[in-house]
């Protein structure tokens, strides 16, 4: 593994400047290439199958997790002979670059995909920013994009034929979090009206967060957003944001932010001694690589809404086969939520190439838009509406950092594993 991943990075550290690049850079179906070792081209009886992903850069950490999903649903696909196509199995093989976390690149790169490399379709990057330049590119070239690593709506509003995600809107994850406070609030655990400080990051997933929360409090009238500040993508400095917070003394503190931003504010958080009654970064909240950086005891009773969370495998077949496959393939490692959405949506875009008995692309698209399959994702099944632009609406579920090291889910009530607190104990110290 670790030769498959060096050749790997080797040649999409450098994908920009690959455009003559031979099979021998290629990924084929199931796994990367050894350090080496030429991968000869696919024959007629191949289905290839172009992604990147930010394996550099800001977001380099998540999109090594993508890759893990992508690379044990290829690898799953390939152990059962290939997908099925007009009941023929077909290789699969994926050709997956780097986007060093930036626009410009995520959309070159899938142009050279389609038109250099003739993919027959193409699995998205992660990160809205990124999702939202590469599937331009998609649609202007009619080829199915399946993609599990953009949740903002303003993807989905473009009336996009050619483009579908995995991840449901990040209005419902902000609405999914208020309404757990709600019903704390509800049980007299928390101040009516309770106040807000709400920091978004400048993105349309920011702006996503900051209307599920506003409009939610606009709406039930028992919370007042007394700081409402947004701050740039992989910020060094959130002092002068959280001193603001600080002397504004709200009783929750509410902030959307990717992994390397919330890390950082986190330990500005801590640094400045403060506390609220209710804590959540959106999405972020709790994965290991943020309690390893800050210490577990600096993660307590942190609100986190995910799309995905391996205690689903306790109540859904679909969620306990995916999380059995990743820990035997990755030596015992339980799968987090970015994993999941990989794997799931590699898995949607094979099932729609099933289903369609072909590789023409419309044929395919066709498939994904009425697609209804059994999922590992929350609620048990995945489609992509088209009243919401193709976008799943699945719903999330909430978990909460307690001081054992868990996370257990604590909502919705179908989905709980354990009983969330609040207020936050520690603010009383």
């Amino acid at each position: 593994m670790r030769n498959s991943r060096t050749a790997l990075f080797l040649c999409v550290v450098l994908a920009a400047a690959c455009k003559k690049q031979t099979a021998s850079q290629e990924q084929p179906s199931g796994g990367t290439a050894p350090a080496g070792q030429t991968v000869a081209a696919p024959g007629a009886d191949t289905i290839r199958v172009g992604a990147t992903l930010p394996l550099t850069g800001a977001e380099a950490r998540t999109g090594g997790f993508y890759k893990e999903g992508y690379e044990l649903a290829f690898e799953e696909a390939t152990k059962n002979g290939g997908v099925d196509v007009g009941g023929k199995k077909m290789a699969v093989q994926l050709t997956l670059l780097d986007d060093t976390s930036t626009q410009a690149t995520a959309a070159s790169l899938a142009d050279r995909l389609i038109n250099s490399d003739k993919v027959n379709f193409l699995l998205g990057t992660y990160a809205t920013n990124l999702v939202e330049a590469q599937s331009v590119v998609a649609e202007q070239n009619q080829i199915p994009y399946v993609n599990g690593g953009g949740a903002a709506t303003a993807i989905y509003k473009r009336g996009y034929k050619w483009v579908f995600g995995l991840l449901a809107p990040v209005e419902l994850l902000a609405e999914s979090i208020m309404k757990w406070i709600d019903t704390q609030q509800k049980a007299g655990k928390l101040p009516k009206p309770a106040t807000i400080a709400l920091l978004w990051e400048n993105t349309s997933h920011g702006k996503d967060f900051r209307k599920g929360v506003t409009e939610f409090a606009d709406k039930s009238k028992n919370y007042k957003v007394t700081v409402d500040e947004s701050f740039e993508l992989n910020g060094k400095d959130f002092s002068a944001l959280l001193g603001k917070v600080k002397a504004a003394n709200t009783d929750l503190f509410l902030a959307d932010a990717h992994l390397p931003d919330y890390i950082t504010m986190q330990r500005q958080y801590v640094t400045a001694g403060m506390c609220h009654k209710i804590q959540s970064y959106g999405a972020r909240g709790s994965e290991k690589q943020a309690a390893e950086s800050l210490t577990p005891k600096n993660v307590q009773y942190i609100l986190s809404a995910v799309w995905w969370s391996n205690q689903l495998s306790s109540k859904s077949p679909e969620a306990k086969r995916f999380v059995d496959l990743f820990k035997a393939k990755y030596g015992g490692r339980a799968p987090e939520w970015y994993q999941a959405l990989g794997y799931e949506t590699v898995r949607a875009l094979f099932a729609a190439i099933t289903q369609a008995g072909s590789l023409d692309r419309d044929a395919v698209r066709q498939k994904l838009a009425a697609l209804k399959i059994p999922s590992l994702l929350p609620g048990g099944e995945l489609t992509f509406p088209a009243e919401f632009g193709q976008q799943s609406h699945a719903p999330f579920v909430v978990q909460q950092n307690l001081p054992d090291g868990t996370s257990p889910i604590v909502a919705p009530p179908d989905a709980a594993t354990g009983t969330g607190i609040a207020p936050n104990p520690g603010c009383a110290k």
